[in-house]
């Protein structure tokens, strides 16, 4: 099951668009599996290196990175959403009513 779902988790990741973002339990609800937002970060934290999945999009429901592991710099997703021109604020916020991702068509 992990696997199938961590395929799946990476095709909605792909739709995101530049300058968009998601949150966990928004992939995680795409795939009926509402519960499963931790799952979807476990997914990304699979991925291979040279990865063509957008990882970066994805944030927790506040708007806030949260990366913690000792592998990953959370300042690499801050400064690659910042190059989309996605903002944050001064208490590394992003203003999910302006930069959340909501597709008009059903994914997947």
């Amino acid at each position: 099951m992990p696997q199938d779902f961590f395929q799946r988790v990476w095709t909605i990741v792909r739709l995101i668009p530049y300058g968009k973002v998601a949150t966990y339990g928004q992939i995680a609800a795409y795939l009926d599996s509402p519960r499963a937002a931790r799952t979807v970060g476990w997914a990304l934290h699979a991925l291979p290196d040279g990865t063509d999945v957008p990882w970066h999009r994805v944030i927790n429901a506040k708007g806030r990175i949260s990366i913690d592991c000792f592998e990953h710099d959370p300042r690499l997703q801050h400064i690659l959403l910042e190059e989309e021109g996605v903002v944050f604020d001064s208490k590394g916020y992003v203003d999910l009513r302006l930069y959340q991702w909501r597709p008009t068509i059903e994914v997947e």
